[in-house]
C-alpha cells in the first residue's frame, strides 16, 4: 500500500461566513436579553467589544470580521436589487 502525504491547506478548511458569524452573535445577544441590532450597531459604530457578550463565543467571533468590510458587506446586501 503507497503511503502519501496529505497537505493541510487552511485555506480550504470550513470557516464560518459573514453572515453565519452576524447570526451567531444576535443570536447569543437575544439569548442574554439584549436588543441585538442595537449591541451590533454600537459594537460597527463603536469597535468597543464590550457591546457583544461573550455568551457562545460571539465577542470572539465577531472580532474576527473586519468592521469595515463588514459595513461593506451590510451596504452591499441593502443595495442589492
Amino acid at each position: 500500500m503507497e503511503k502519501k502525504t496529505i497537505m493541510f491547506d487552511p485555506s480550504k478548511t470550513q470557516k464560518k461566513t459573514t453572515k453565519q458569524i452576524l447570526e451567531t452573535v444576535y443570536a447569543a445577544l437575544e439569548e442574554r436579553g439584549y436588543n441585538g441590532i442595537d449591541q451590533m450597531v454600537g459594537y460597527i459604530l463603536s469597535g468597543d467589544p464590550s457591546y457583544i457578550t461573550s455568551h457562545n463565543n460571539a465577542r470572539l467571533l465577531i472580532s474576527r470580521i473586519d468592521r469595515d468590510e463588514l459595513v461593506e458587506e451590510i451596504l452591499k446586501a441593502y443595495l442589492k436589487k
